[in-house]
């Protein structure tokens, strides 16, 4: 069933039509991603979906009682009226909950008091514990803090007012207890702005477990990849659904460009003999039956086509399908200008056209190092680095959380930077190209036609020939690099790392403000590029479709992973599935010591939640034996994610039974 539809919505700001024609339908516990170029309207539509904006032609039916939670993108202005604690505004989420626990104390006390109605007070109290689990009430105060943890809340923030937060940590907040709310629709705009690696792993299990429905728009392929089931493509005004992730999404996609295409070149050659022919016979004879009617034909064909598109005519059997009203039929002569004018059903946005070629071969090692320690103050070194090596035609992922030193290591062995301690060395002919994530390397006062030609002697017909292929055309080319967008100037600094001819690429963030075509642009030329890569980026889709190792800096040490991504995290899938057994078993350790104290006599309650926790217990039991057998990465991380549900569910019932059998009764 159907949470929410829309009947041939669309946006128009004046003149300008952002999207048209839109209908679609959101069906219950769904998750779509909405992905599209910059200025495609995306957030205009999540607008009008979520309630806060109108189209200008069409409808949005919303299902009765639906509750629907919306993410901007940035959220400075939320808060702003609140002295809520961040802690406090999470608790106003369960204010129905605590009450119900007022009155469950209550009850608790009336219960000790000889005076009450005894049956009448325990029946109450009955219904009420049942309802209050039935709810989560027993780990509510659970939730917010796996929540707020998961989203890189650390517990000292918990009692900062929301109007001392930045815009980051607002729109982390925000998110938290839209999460911790549960709306029936959950829409999302770039939610994985202001989230480190570890926090949007964290979003994604968290998404994957939601019941209620999810729309949301992100920049981040892997996390489309691992969250949605449907994707929605906004583009050139017009948008079409997708079965599956990103990756299903983008081999349908490649398969209706090439069946449009063929369509069109079969429709269009047809079209244009039938012309010939009308023209043939109408230019001996201009009242010739047969050819007037096929011109009439002809004419009503171009006339939907040029109303509905091409792909809406070929989709429509019949004439009453394509919903075009009275046609004027045209001339001989207007008709070769209209066939003219149609255009492929495929209008592909303009691309990038970027190559990077290396000048000559490296020696076999490109960089190696040893008992590297990495920093500014020799009394506060950020990481150590036992033994590394980087071999000729590499890519190596360097992966840790923000702060943890990857810049400053990339300073260090492109010889910015002296390292605290230890030794490094660059092989025989290594070249090295970097591009910077701040594109500090930039003039902000240049034009982009002189920064070019600053960096690479050429004439101004070469490098606007060049600037064209990085959509640089017209005027963009006296732009100041200073009032360039983030994205616009990640292009240039593309450009000019191409035109250095390095064998040995070291990127930091390199698809930093790219829409996700720009991104997968610059994957395709990474792919094929011949030298080095030692790349930092938060973008997993492109580690995961690129590394050959993955380097992880944690707890300040430099840890080396020989294999993919995807073999990467499932190696830590184990790793932190042995450590979730382990705390499960010393909680087990201590709940025995537990059962041998006395307890108070609430031998009904008890014998409940220990019945509970048992089985809780057999099913950890069985994910783990489950996991030791999982023959894929994709089944150890399914399998791992019911395993921490099942934990979260054992450590609650643990309080629980710790609060009985000390005679606390919550």
């Amino acid at each position: 069933m159907s949470i929410l539809t829309t009947t041939n919505v669309g946006q128009n700001y004046g003149a300008l039509t952002v999207f048209t024609g839109v209908n679609v339908s959101v069906a219950r516990g769904a998750k779509i991603g909405l992905v599209g170029p910059n200025g495609a309207g995306k957030t205009t539509l999540l607008l009008i979906l979520a309630g806060l904006e109108q189209p200008s032609p069409g409808q949005v039916h919303t299902a009765a009682g639906t509750r629907i939670g919306y993410l901007r993108q940035e959220a400075m202005q939320a808060f702003a009226e609140q002295t809520n604690t961040v802690l406090e505004e999470m608790l106003t989420v369960f204010a129905g909950v605590q009450e119900q626990e007022a009155r469950m104390r209550e009850l608790e006390h009336l219960m000790g008091d000889g005076d009450a109605d005894f049956d009448a007070v325990s029946a109450e109290y009955g219904a009420l514990v049942e309802h209050f689990e039935r709810i989560g009430g027993y780990d509510y105060e659970t939730r917010i803090q796996q929540t707020l943890g998961g989203l890189g809340f650390y517990e000292h923030e918990y009692d900062t007012p929301l109007n001392q937060l930045s815009g980051g940590q607002k729109t982390r907040a925000l998110l938290a207890r839209l999460l911790l709310e549960q709306p029936d629709l959950l829409i999302l705009d770039e939610p994985t702005n202001h989230l480190d690696v570890g926090a949007i792993e964290w979003l994604e299990g968290a998404l994957l477990r939601y019941s209620g429905a999810v729309i949301l728009v992100s920049h981040d392929r892997y996390f489309l990849d691992r969250v949605v089931n449907t994707v929605w493509e906004l583009a050139g005004g017009v948008l079409e659904s997708f079965r599956g992730n990103y990756s299903a999404y983008l081999l349908q996609r490649e398969e209706r460009h090439e069946y449009a295409l063929k369509l069109y070149e079969q429709e269009m050659e047809r079209m244009w003999k039938e012309y010939q022919y009308i023209k043939a016979n109408i230019d001996r004879d201009a009242t010739n039956p047969q050819a007037v009617g096929r011109l009439r034909r002809l004419s009503r064909d171009v006339v939907a086509i040029n109303e509905i598109g091409f792909m809406g005519y070929m989709n429509a059997r019949k004439w009453i399908e394509t919903g075009v009203g009275g046609v004027r039929f045209f001339t001989i002569y207007e008709m070769e200008r209209e066939l003219k004018a149609i255009q492929p059903p495929v209008r592909r946005a303009p691309k990038l056209v970027l190559r990077i070629k290396p000048p000559q071969r490296s020696g076999e090692y490109v960089v190696k190092g040893r008992s590297l320690s990495v920093g500014y103050a020799p009394d506060k070194p950020l990481f150590f680095a036992g033994e590394f090596r980087l071999g000729r035609g590499d890519c190596t992922a360097l992966i840790g959380d923000n702060g943890t030193g990857k810049t400053t290591f990339l300073k260090t062995i492109r010889g910015e930077l002296p390292p605290l301690s230890g030794t490094y060395d660059l092989g025989v002919n290594v070249q090295i190209g970097y591009f910077s994530q701040a594109h500090d390397g930039l003039n902000l006062s240049n034009s982009v036609l002189d920064e070019l030609t600053t960096h690479k002697r050429m004439g101004h017909a070469e490098a606007r020939n060049l600037l064209a292929q990085y959509l640089f055309r017209g005027d963009d080319v006296f732009k100041r690099v200073g009032d360039l967008s983030g994205g616009e100037r990640g292009k240039l600094a593309l450009l000019i790392l191409a035109l250095q001819g390095a064998n040995f690429l070291i990127l930091d963030e390199p698809t930093n403000h790219l829409d996700i075509p720009a991104q997968e642009v610059l994957q395709s030329v990474l792919e094929q590029f011949s030298g080095t890569i030692l790349i930092v980026s938060h973008d997993r889709y492109l580690i995961d479709r690129l590394a050959t190792r993955i380097w992880h800096i944690e707890d300040s040490e430099l840890r080396l992973f020989d294999g993919t991504y995807q073999e990467y995290m499932a190696d830590r899938q184990r790793e932190s599935d042995a450590a979730r057994a382990e705390r499960a078993a010393e909680k087990a350790r201590e709940r025995a010591a537990k059962a041998e104290r006395p307890r108070v006599k609430t031998p009904q309650e008890l014998a409940d939640v220990e019945a509970r926790i048992h089985s809780a217990e057999t099913a950890l039991n069985e994910l783990a034996r489950l996991i030791d057998r999982a023959a894929s990465p994709e089944d150890v991380q399914r399998l791992g994610t019911q395993y921490a549900e099942h934990q979260a569910q054992l450590e609650a019932l643990m309080q629980r039974w710790e609060q009985i059998a000390a005679g606390s009764l919550p």
